[in-house]
């Protein structure tokens, strides 16, 4: 399975591909800023462990299966997909966490606990307090993420 798509927000444009294997595990993701010379790509072997473009391993980034960029809520899709949480089910993850436009990466460990199957889910930051009830639809696709993003059309 692979994604594309172009992010224009306030002050910047990026495109980014994503690359899953069959379990939903992100394999390769490209970023790069639109009109810019710069960009990331990183790969997962879907066990956890990544690369940088050079092939250098990313130790830091031991464990994670998913990534999250911030421009885009697509990337919640990932792991709601993934676990396939039965209502009231939790499961916390380590992300691949790429801030955009910045193309800074970090590990980011997360909670995903389902409301409703393929309706609600509950996304927290573990290491913080953000908290958001998304709205997905019957493909786990976000349809409103509170005070962020909302599908139009």
């Amino acid at each position: 399975m692979a994604a594309e798509s172009v992010v224009v927000a306030d002050g910047f444009a990026a495109r980014y591909r994503i690359v899953c294997d069959a379990g939903w595990r992100t394999r390769r993701l490209e970023v790069a800023l639109v009109g810019a010379e710069r960009g990331l790509v990183l790969a997962g072997d879907g066990r956890g462990h990544w690369t940088d473009a050079a092939g250098a391993a990313l130790v830091a980034l031991d464990g994670a299966l998913d990534v999250d960029l911030t421009a885009t809520p697509f990337t919640n899709t990932l792991p709601i997909r993934r676990l396939g949480l039965a209502a009231g089910r939790t499961a916390e993850i380590l992300t691949v966490y790429v801030r955009v436009p910045e193309l800074s990466v970090e590990a980011d460990r997360q909670r995903y606990t389902c409301l409703e199957p393929m309706r609600r889910y509950r996304f927290e930051s573990v290491d913080g307090d953000f908290t958001r009830d998304l709205e997905v639809d019957a493909h786990g696709l976000i349809v409103v993420y509170p005070g962020l993003f909302r599908r139009v059309g």
